[in-house]
Formats: C-alpha cells, sequence, structure tokens
C-alpha cells in the first residue's frame, strides 16, 4: 500500500552519523560473535575441560548460542518494527555487551553455554536493525554504498578477535568486546531514528507482526525466498573453512590446514566482497545480478579448493581469501530482504532473515554428515555447495529487482 506523505529526508550529517553508528555496532558484533570459536580451545583447557569432551562441550556452547540468535532474531525484529530501529540497535548492543563481559569471569560449561545464549539474543539484532536504518534513510539510488560500507567494516572485527585472542588471555579477549560495545554505547552519536519508521510511527497499520508472513501465501514465498539466496554464506564459512584440517587431510595435505587461519582470510574476503558487491549493485543497478556472480564465484572457489589434491597452506589461505569474496554478498542479501517488504515489517523480516540463515546451518551439516557417510566427505563437500547455490540461484529468479525501489510503504 504506496504512503503518498513523504518522510523528512535526513541531512548528509545525519546519513553519516547513522552509517557509522551501523558500521561500528556491526564490528563489534562480529567480534563478539565469533569470539568463542576462536578462543574454545584455550578457554575450555582454563576451565578443566578434557581434551575428549572439548568437541561436544564445544558443540554445546555453540547451539546455545545459535539458539539465542534464532530467539533474538524474532525478539529484535518485533520490537524494531514495533518501536524503532534505534531502539534495536543500541538495546542488542547492551544486552550482548554486558554478556562478552559476564563471559569472562566463567569457570564451567554450563554457565559459558547460558551466557553465549544471552550473548545470541543480542547479536541478533544488530546487522538487520543496522541494514535496514541505513537503507531507509539514504536516497534509493545510493543505499546499496552504505550498507555497503555498515558491512565491509563490521566484518573486519572478526580480524580484530584473531589478534586480540593471540596477544591476549581468552578472558581479556571477552573484555574487549564487551568494552567496546559499552564505549559505543557511551559515545550515543544521537538517537536519530529511521525517517519512515517515525513517518508511521502513530500509523494504524500492524507493525512487527510475524503472523503476517505466514498468512499470506505470496509474502510466505517472497519471504522463503530471501532466505534461500543466503544459503550458501553460512556453509563455506562453517564447513568448508572450519573443517579445513579434516578436509585437508583427505586430499592429501603435507601439513594440517589451520581453520583458524582460514577463517580470518575468509573474512578478509567477506570485507573485500562486500564493498564489490556494494560497488557492482550500483555499478550494474541491480542486486540480483551481482548475488548471481556471487553464486558462480562460489561454485568456481570452492570447487577449486575441494579439487586440490595435496593442497599447501599457501594455496588453502588464497582460496579460502576467495571463498571470502564469493560469500562477500552478505549485507547486499539482508538489503534484499530488507527491500522486499514494507516499512511496517521490513526490520522484522532483516533482523529474522540473516539469523534464520545461520540456523539453517543446522540441517546443512545434518545432511552433508549423511552424505559424508556414504561417499566420503570431498563428494558430500561437492553436493552440498552445488544443492545450495541451486537453491540461491533459484530463489533469485523468484525475487522482483529491488535496486532503486521506493521503501515509502506498508505491508496490509
Amino acid at each position: 500500500m504506496p504512503d503518498q506523505d513523504q518522510p523528512i529526508q535526513k541531512t548528509s550529517k545525519q546519513v553519516w552519523i547513522l552509517i557509522t553508528v551501523a558500521s561500528l555496532g556491526y564490528f563489534v558484533d562480529i567480534y563478539d560473535l565469533i569470539i568463542f570459536s576462536i578462543v574454545r580451545i584455550t578457554s575450555f583447557q582454563d576451565i578443566g575441560v578434557p581434551l575428549d569432551d572439548m568437541r561436544v562441550k564445544g558443540e554445546y556452547v555453540l547451539n546455545m548460542q545459535m539458539g539465542g540468535l534464532l530467539i533474538g532474531g524474532l525478539i529484535w525484529g518485533i520490537i524494531g518494527d514495533k518501536m524503532g530501529r534505534m531502539k534495536v540497535l543500541f538495546g542488542s548492543i547492551l544486552m550482548y555487551s554486558i554478556a562478552n563481559i559476564a563471559n569472562g569471569f566463567v569457570n564451567d560449561v554450563t554457565t559459558y553455554g547460558v551466557i553465549r545464549f544471552i550473548a545470541g539474543i543480542g547479536l541478533a539484532g544488530e546487522l538487520g536493525a543496522g541494514i535496514t536504518l541505513v537503507s531507509e534513510s539514504m536516497h534509493k539510488s545510493k543505499r546499496g554504498y552504505g550498507t555497503m560500507l555498515v558491512a565491509s567494516i563490521g566484518v573486519l572485527g572478526a580480524l580484530l578477535a584473531y589478534y586480540v585472542s593471540q596477544e591476549f588471555n581468552w578472558r581479556i579477549a571477552y573484555f574487549v568486546g564487551g568494552g567496546m560495545g559499552l564505549l559505543l554505547l557511551l559515545l550515543r552519536f544521537g538517537s536519530l531514528e529511521s525517517g519512515l519508521f517515525s513517518h508511521i510511527e502513530k500509523n494504524s497499520a500492524k507493525k512487527g507482526d510475524i503472523r503476517m508472513l505466514f498468512n499470506n501465501k505470496y509474502r510466505l514465498k517472497r519471504y522463503l525466498n530471501c532466505l534461500g539466496i543466503g544459503l550458501p554464506i553460512w556453509f563455506i564459512v562453517g564447513v568448508l573453512v572450519t573443517q579445513a584440517p579434516e578436509i585437508g587431510k583427505a586430499l592429501g595435505a603435507e601439513v594440517e590446514l589451520s581453520a583458524g587461519k582460514g577463517v580470518m582470510f575468509t573474512y578478509i574476503g567477506i570485507s573485500l566482497g562486500d564493498v564489490l558487491a556494494g560497488l557492482f549493485s550500483q555499478l550494474l543497478k541491480s542486486r540480483k545480478k551481482v548475488v548471481f556472480i556471487c553464486q558462480l564465484l562460489i561454485i568456481i572457489s570452492s570447487s577449486w579448493y575441494l579439487s586440490s589434491t595435496g593442497i599447501t597452506e599457501t594455496k588453502f589461505l588464497f582460496l579460502a581469501f576467495f571463498m571470502g569474496i564469493g560469500v562477500g554478498y552478505w549485507a547486499t542479501f539482508v538489503t534484499i530482504a530488507a527491500e522486499q517488504f514494507g516499512t511496517n515489517l521490513r526490520a522484522t523480516v532483516a533482523t529474522t532473515a540473516p539469523n534464520f540463515v545461520r540456523g539453517a546451518l543446522i540441517p546443512s551439516t545434518l545432511l552433508y554428515g549423511y552424505i559424508v557417510d556414504y561417499f566420503g566427505i570431498i563428494t558430500a563437500a561437492f553436493v552440498m555447495v552445488f544443492l545450495l547455490s541451486g537453491i540461491a540461484i533459484f530463489s533469485l529468479t523468484q525475487l522482483k529487482e529491488s535496486f532503486d525501489k521506493d521503501l515509502n510503504y506498508l505491508e496490509e
């Protein structure tokens, strides 16, 4: 339903403030999102977890964080549409900052998992609210640049997490993450709400009603296709790179491949990929073409990696970087989701979509594990890459192009 009245446009200075808030918030968000994966071994050793129990205990803590992300995506998305995007940004930062500081004091696995669950809830709100806020505040022909900056700066938080974990004790690494979040809150930057949200805040239309995604088959189809285009991203990071030691062994690597270094190089690639995806979407005036190109890069880079018999560490790190560029359409994916829905449902979609895609890694890894049992790790990885990218390409064909789309409308 188009909205004939136009909201007051933000000044250039105000837009830059919003981009800065969202970028720094996402920077801290990424740091805190992956810090457990980086310090898992050292932290478990310190609190006395036996070596034989580390894999199972690690899965417990990661699943707790993932559960928090899934629940938090719903909570923050609804709050974003009902109460405002800025409230989600600051509320989520406060929650995950306090949780990460608390993580620095844990001495048992159960408490560790509970606090990661709380941190996960907080972490779920950051990206969706930031992308929604920036998308709604910038001119429709230039908003790709804004979301590009948010994501490309944000993912650099992964590099800081790796550096801090190498130089300091694991407890300090958690304190640094929480401290950065609290510092960001103290800076405040002012409370500049999205003009589109402010414009409809007192409107009687339903806002943040999750049922609206399911009570209309066309809206549901649109939402599921938004999720579909993001499926390959976390499989590449969470399986192909994280399981580098196992994949390297299957390929006959002479040395054990480092998953930690691989993740770092992948995130460097993702940062560059986010920049390139944003720039090309502006040059091509199409988000769909960019995501399609990224699917081709995923297939090419993953196939190269999985075909590299006797792979060296140098080649692995290069391919991890290359695969990172391919999956570097993360911000473009969230932007597409935000652009597909009206202002009264936009934050709900943009916040739940990335967290549901993260959660989709669970069934993806279950299917992957099933195939591994019958055909081996390399064949299983090939099958999953082509399956997930195939779903992404199909979903892409079902969505309308959203570049230059006017976002000043409501879902009925």
